[in-house]
């Protein structure tokens, strides 16, 4: 059986993490927990760069990150749908992985590939949790699923402080150049390459400011917080 992983990230797109919470997974990586990537789809439907392209800087940029796995389903691109079979397939690594947190993707958004990933992460997680189901792996289901909201219009449940990571983080993002290079595929619809570093750190730095930190990553929980200690809750009020 393969070594359980602490934090897994699961995203519909290569690239969404490094996008949303690639800074989360290094700050987890750097406190010692073993985190990993699940990509749902292998990018043949993007405007740019082609399937084995998008293999190849994935690898890299898993390499950036430091991430303990990270593997790719094979459901199709831009038709990610809530199946029972999708779930299925979830369901099998989340046993095979055996996560305590999950990163889902925020539930809306423009890309009905993200939202409904976030739907269908959440349902595989139920399901893998099943006794009677049977995928060749005993039952798991994760104790804490939360959701990156980087790009969503609310206010976050909690961030995490990736100051000392931003560059790393920023790395991993161009390791696609097959996405951010400028050329002429997509100009309409990407970033310039050179507006992409301003962007992600004035987006970072935003959500650092809301916590007193530099740099961080926003985050919501569906359930409410417990705390134990209230001496030890962080962030000043005044």
């Amino acid at each position: 059986m393969m070594q359980a992983i602490d934090v897994l990230a699961i995203a519909a797109h290569r690239d969404d993490v490094e996008q949303t919470c690639g800074g989360t997974l290094l700050r987890m990586k750097s406190i010692g927990l073993r985190t990993g990537i699940l990509d749902l789809t292998q990018g043949e439907a993007g405007t740019r760069g082609s399937a084995d392209e998008r293999a190849a800087e994935a690898a890299e940029a898993a390499s950036i990150l430091q991430v303990d796995r990270r593997q790719a389903l094979d459901i199709p691109d831009g038709r990610v749908e809530n199946t029972y079979e999708n779930r299925i397939k979830i369901a099998t690594v989340l046993r095979q992985l055996r996560p305590r947190v999950v990163i889902l993707p925020y539930w809306t958004g423009r890309h009905p590939d993200h939202y409904t990933t976030s739907i269908l992460g959440y349902e595989a997680c139920f399901l893998a949790g099943l006794s009677k189901l049977d995928t060749g792996a005993p039952p798991h289901r994760p104790f804490k699923i939360v959701y990156a909201s980087l790009y969503a219009d609310v206010r976050p449940s909690f961030v995490v402080d990736i100051s000392e990571h931003l560059e790393q983080r920023f790395a991993a993002l161009m390791a696609y150049r097959s996405q951010y290079a400028n050329q002429p595929s997509g100009s309409s619809l990407f970033v310039p390459e050179e507006e992409i570093r301003e962007r992600t750190s004035a987006m970072a730095r935003h959500y650092g400011l809301l916590a007193g930190v530099r740099y961080a990553e926003p985050f919501v929980q569906k359930e409410i917080g417990l705390v134990d200690d209230l001496t030890l809750l962080p962030v000043q009020s005044i």
